[in-house]
């Protein structure tokens, strides 16, 4: 049995029994990994990416396998805002973990509806992914510049009370420019970072073997780039930081957290392992008792040359 007693955050204002987090779009909504162990198990769920109608996804093929890691452009297949309020959240709310809502836009006026929704849940936290198609600035992501991702974490936060995690794109020049604009916009916290823009070719046919033609790269080919922008972002704003991107072992856990993260999400290795997450948590645990030390106590302990 895994000993919490050491493992515990507090985080925007939320506590989290541990900092381990299924990612949104690898964990769905936690009913089919029930087999495998009590959700309560888990330091909170970041649900599927929730829009504000439903959403079919883009077409397959849409999944590709890379040297280390995965190609995705499921396009945020997902019930809508209505049917997770409905459904799926009253029985997360049942299984003692903290619940963070991943919500999603086309427009301005999506996110503040989702969010204005949201506002009279049960949900812990609300984490904005801003990777998401800005319609009026022909197709460009709100969070690939510092006037969109400000204007989309104002507009959350004036939708709501609940705690605001913005999602912050790693395909941009700067992410800790685009962290302080969140930032200076009244975000509670950051995440980082969603997936790299990729593409494979299918050399028999000359087609992307995605049908999107480019997808988001996940998996331990990313993870030295999310330790380098979450340890960027940490040192430039006051907002706790959520880390993410090919985090597979309780050692990456560690090493992300020492470059600035208080929680850790942990995504395409669920499809590796389903059990990563408490394998996870058990090495933190053991690696606490064996230094001797609160987990937080490693968060930023990183000593640059």
């Amino acid at each position: 049995m895994t000993d919490m007693s050491r493992l515990g955050i507090d985080f925007a204002g939320v506590h989290f029994k541990n900092p381990i987090i299924p990612a949104s779009g690898t964990f769905g909504y936690g009913k089919e990994f029930e087999e495998f162990y009590p959700l309560s198990e888990l330091g909170g769920i970041s649900v599927k990416g929730t829009t504000g109608a439903r959403r079919n996804g883009n077409l397959p093929p849409r999944i590709a396998e890379t040297p280390s890691g995965m190609l995705n452009s499921v396009g945020l297949q997902n019930p809508g805002i209505d049917h997770f309020i409905a459904e799926e959240l009253p029985y997360l709310k049942t299984k003692e973990t903290v619940i963070s809502a991943n919500i999603a836009g086309s427009t301005a006026d999506e996110y503040r509806e989702i969010a204005e929704k949201l506002d009279n849940t049960d949900v812990d936290m609300i984490e904005v992914n801003i990777s998401c198609p800005n319609v009026k600035a022909g197709g460009a992501a709100f969070g690939v510049s510092c006037e969109g991702a400000g204007q989309i974490t104002k507009i959350v936060r004036s939708a709501t009370k609940k705690p605001v995690m913005m999602k912050l794109s790693p395909n941009v020049t700067s992410i800790a420019d685009i962290a302080k604009a969140c930032e200076a916009e009244g975000a509670d916290a950051v995440s980082l970072i969603n997936t790299l823009l990729g593409m494979r070719i299918d050399i028999r046919t000359g087609r992307p073997i995605l049908h999107n033609n480019v997808g988001g790269l996940s998996g331990p080919a990313v993870f030295p780039v999310a330790v380098r922008m979450v340890w960027q972002v940490a040192n430039a704003v006051n907002i706790p930081v959520c880390g993410m991107g090919g985090v597979s072992s309780w050692e990456d856990a560690v090493e992300i957290m020492m470059a600035g993260a208080s929680l850790v999400q942990v995504g395409a290795a669920i499809f590796n392992d389903p059990m990563t997450p408490v394998k996870i948590t058990a090495g933190l645990s053991d690696y606490c008792r064996e230094k001797d030390i609160m987990l937080s106590s490693i968060i930023g302990a990183v000593k640059p040359w």
